[in-house]
């Protein structure tokens, strides 16, 4: 599950690098979600000091949700993502190559694969998740 917040235009090369990967797009959403949507997304994160300015950010337009599937989505999707601080991301990342404050880290994706079904619930009702087969699976994938 990933999200962008669409202001910076990035949506295009973000799919790119998950495509070029080999993971396939099975969902994906424009949408500006409500403060309450949001709080449930981060509460984890509700305790933080950060947690106000997260909210009314991510709150602050549309937000492009997305489900990538492929093997190991989550971990290697979190690498092609790069570390959260966009300062200590490999350039190559996403957020190496467009980001620069942690608060504005251009894309959030699971951190597990349990978090990634609750988030995918949360963001796309029954039946917006497709299921189909990549016309390349066989060329990407042994088994």
């Amino acid at each position: 599950m990933s999200n962008e917040q669409t202001y910076r235009g990035l949506i295009g090369p973000i799919i790119s690098r998950f495509e070029s990967r080999g993971f396939k797009l099975a969902a994906i959403k424009l949408t500006t979600p409500s403060k309450e949507h949001l709080e449930k997304h981060y509460a984890d994160l509700s305790d933080k000091p950060f947690f106000p300015g997260l909210i009314a950010y991510m709150g602050s337009g549309p937000v492009c949700a997305m489900v990538w599937e492929g093997r190991d989505a989550v971990k290697t999707g979190r690498k092609i993502l790069g570390a959260t601080n966009p300062l200590a991301s490999e350039p190559g990342t996403i957020r190496g190559d467009y980001a620069i404050d942690v608060g504005r880290n251009v894309c959030h994706g699971s951190d597990s694969v349990e978090n990634a079904k609750k988030e995918i619930a949360l963001w796309f009702q029954d039946g917006e998740v497709q299921s189909w087969k990549l016309a390349q699976h066989d060329w990407i994938y042994e088994k």
